[in-house]
Parts: C-alpha cells; structure tokens; sequence
C-alpha cells in the first residue's frame, strides 16, 4: 500500500513577492455581478451550493495574456440583514479542491451565526479539480507510491531513490500541462483570491483556511494586506509554506501525536496490540521491520508508516487504524486503496505548489545529511520525510522568490491550533505566529488531530474563532486552551 502520506487532509505588507507598480492592474477594484451563478457540477453538487467560474490571467503580471479558470462556489447568507461580508475558505492541500468545502463546512458544525454573517465562498485553486487542471502524466502505481519517499535506512537508499525523484519531476515538467508550473505558486493562487474578491464586488474578504490553507492565507495576508477584514488560519504551517523544513517537520508531528494513538490501543485489549503505551510502540517497529522484509497484501514497511499516518488526523480513526494493525499481524484480508484520476491531480498540482514555492537542496548530500539526523530524531517517519523528492529536480529558475511572512500590516489574524498535530506540528505554528509578530493571536487546544475549527472537540478554541468571525473580537494575548473530554 503505497499511499500519499498526507492525501488525508494539507502575513503583512507587500513583501518581497510584491509584483512591480507596473503591474498594479493585478489589484482589481470590485465589479459585482461578475460571477454568474448556477448549479455546481456533477460530483460538487450539495444543498443550497451554487457555483461558478471566473477567468483570471496565468501570468499576474500580463494580465490581458493568456487565461485560465478557476471555479467558485457559493453558500449564500439566508439572512441578508446579518450578512456582513465573504467568507472564503480553503480546505488544505496544495493540490485539494475547494469547491464542495462551503457546504462540507456547514455539515460540519460551523456555527449558525457564522453562516448567517457570511457568504461562504469555495474554490478550485488554479490547477487543481475544476479549474483548469495539471497533469504529471502519473501511472496507477506512481499515484500509489504517493508524495513522500520510501523509507531511507542508509545513504545509499537516499541515492537509489534520486533516480525515481527525477523522473517524477521530468514528467511534470514535460506532461501538456507543463506551460502552468512556472505560475502555479500559492502566490498566484493568493492573486487568483484577491480576483475573486473583486468579482464578488467586495472591497475586503473574510478568511478561513487549515493546513496548506493557513500557509495560503498567511500569504494572501501579506501581498493584501489592506483587503482582508477577519482572517482565521487553522492547522498551520510555518512562515515557509511547504518547504523543506515543513516536509521534515512531518516526522516531528508523527512522534508528537503517536503516543495518543498508543494509549488508545492500550485502552482497548480486544485488538492485541499491547496492554500498554509502550508495548504498541514497540509493535509499530516490529511490524515496520517485518514488512519492509517480506510485505504483506503489497503493504511494506513505507505503506504501513503512511497509512498510520494518515489515520492520526483524526481521533475517529483510531479504530480503524488498530483494526488495520491487527489485520497486518494476523494475516487477515486488507482492503487496498482506490486510485482514481482525482488522485493524479492531487498528486502533480502538490508537486507543482510545493516544489515551485521554495527551493529545495539541489545535491543528494544532503538529503542523505537529512536522513541520518531525522532518522535518529524522529525514527518512525524520519527516514522517509527528509529522504530526496522530485522538488531536488525541479527547474531552479523562479519567477519570483517565496513571500517572506512579517509583521506589517493589521492585527486581524487569529490562529488556532492542536498541541499535537500530525499533518502540521505546533512548531511549525509558533514559528508562523513569530513572523506574524502583533499581526496575530494564537490559540492552542491541548487535543490531537489535524484541524481545529468546527471540527474539533475543544469548545474553548472553537468559540475563539466563532467569537472572532461574528464580532470580530479576539483573545487579547495567546490563549491555551486545557484539554476537553470528545463528544
């Protein structure tokens, strides 16, 4: 089972990304009725879901240059004389769609009052789903191998994985679609943000984005600062975005969250995988090794790292993870996951985001460097996340360097964040919250899991973020949050 091992879920003044004056038509003033809304697609449909599409330029800086679309939904206020703005969201990725997530959002438990004080807006970030979409030309069994690299044990595994990296990126950068990557960047997404607003007819937008959503919001928060009005990251990256620390950071979120995972276990004898923390522990690095020996039902050692994983985002999987486990000790059948084409798209605009964003090390050095300190550090994900990928073989030419997230700008900014996440640790999140200086506030919730708001459990941080999306009044100093029984 080689899966992605993070398809689960994924700020100031004009910085260094900032376009040239010449280019000062890319701030659009708002045009209302430029979006004609409709029903939404087949697949993104859902109650009250209406959607759209608005043609925005590839290349920011020639606006009247070739076109590209991006599709938007809208989950409209039912009450107009509370509706005091857009609401645009993001639900993570880079490489997830957006367009379903108003409607997700509400399913989900977003306050009533929030969806009264807002149109919850959706979108497809270019690349991705229903905008216009990238290809890396990925076979089924490249989807199945997913985003990060198997685990590396030596320096030569480091080395041996280079020649499989390299062709990942040469596909990506000769498939049909190569003419985006260039200007597919959160930067241009962070454009194609401010288009929308203005196709809106709105002089400021709301915000409320998690995991690579924060990233994008952070940076949407920099290159516009005067256009945002109440922006809630949730789940968040550090100040780089997806870049090499990020992904390293991935085996610190692992070791941060695991231990939750082991109590549970211990907690529930009936799936025989240890009666206490420890025992489970020791388990994962039996069955690791024993499968990276002889696999089981295709699920080798990367496989079960991945899928553990993944299956720490949320406490509800938890029971599916231990019957996993348990399955891979005792023989039984295991379901394999389904790869659709939806998969590829994921996968080659995640490429494109994450390896156009930032550069990456250029030499197998060091990521062999990398692994032997990560692999001691954090050793049940170490080895595989600071191993090389098709980022050391993309192109080095950028169109423009990383936004660079400071202080400047309005203090609207409210973070909240699990003390142990998986997908983005809170080290990455202090680290964010530093660059944001005065700009932000911070909520931690003593709680696992990737994502906050609605869908944690801790009441405390959610009505932190409610409280600020209606009244627009924050915790006046980072606030933690104390630990809360789950519903």
């Amino acid at each position: 089972m080689r899966r992605s091992l993070s398809l689960a879920l994924t700020a100031a003044a004009l910085a260094v990304t900032a376009l040239p004056p010449a280019a000062s038509a890319t701030t659009p003033t708002p045009t209302p009725g430029a979006l004609r809304w409709g029903p939404c697609p087949d697949g993104a449909s859902a109650p009250r879901l209406e959607c759209s599409t608005l043609e925005v330029p590839l290349d920011h800086r020639d606006p009247d240059g070739r076109q590209i679309e991006i599709a938007v939904s809208r989950l409209a206020s039912e009450k107009p004389s509370q509706r005091r703005g857009v609401l645009l969201t993001n639900p993570g990725g880079p490489g997830g769609p957006g367009l379903t997530y108003p409607a997700v959002l509400a399913a989900s438990g977003l306050p009533q009052e929030v969806l009264d004080s807002y149109d919850v807006i959706g979108f497809d970030p270019r690349g991705v789903g229903r905008s216009t979409p990238l290809t890396c030309d990925l076979t089924e069994d490249q989807q199945r191998r997913g985003n990060f690299p198997p685990y590396a044990y030596t320096a030569a595994d480091v080395a041996r994985e280079a020649g499989y990296a390299r062709k990942i990126a040469d596909q990506c950068t000769s498939s049909r679609t190569a003419w985006m990557l260039p200007h597919t960047t959160t930067a241009d997404t962070a454009r194609d943000m401010d288009r929308i607003r203005a196709a809106l007819g709105e002089a400021k937008l709301s915000y409320l984005g998690a995991s690579y959503g924060s990233y994008l919001g952070a940076v949407h928060a920099t290159m516009f600062p005067r256009r945002g009005d109440r922006i809630v990251l949730d789940s968040n990256l550090g100040p780089g975005g997806y870049d090499v620390t990020a992904m390293r950071l991935f085996a610190r979120g692992m070791e941060d969250r695991f231990p939750d995972f082991a109590e549970f276990a211990a907690g529930h004898p009936e799936y025989g995988l240890g009666t206490t923390p420890q025992q489970v522990t020791d388990l994962f690095h039996e069955l690791v090794q024993r499968l990276d020996t002889e696999p089981v039902q295709d699920v080798d050692g990367t496989g079960f790292r991945g899928y553990t994983f993944e299956q720490l985002y949320a406490d509800g999987s938890m029971p599916r993870l231990a019957e996993f486990w348990q399955a891979l000790d005792t023989g039984a059948p295991l379901p394999l996951p389904e790869v659709t084409g939806a998969t590829e798209n994921l996968l080659a605009s995640r490429f494109a985001v994450v390896c156009g964003d930032s550069r990456w090390p250029g030499t197998i050095r060091e990521y062999q460097r990398n692994v032997a300190v990560d692999r001691l550090k954090y050793p049940m994900l170490g080895g595989s996340t600071a191993s090389v990928n098709p980022c050391a073989f993309w192109p080095r030419e950028r169109t423009e360097p990383p936004v660079r997230i400071t202080g400047r700008g309005p203090s609207n900014v409210l973070m909240v964040q699990n003390e142990r996440d998986p997908g983005t640790p809170l080290a990455g999140a202090r680290a964010l919250r530093r660059a944001f200086g005065e700009r932000a506030t911070m909520v931690t919730a003593d709680q696992g899991g990737h994502g906050v708001y609605p869908y944690g459990s801790n009441t405390c941080a959610a009505d932190a973020a409610t409280t600020f999306l209606t009244t627009g009044e924050r915790p006046p100093q980072d606030l933690a949050c104390a630990a809360q029984p789950a519903n």
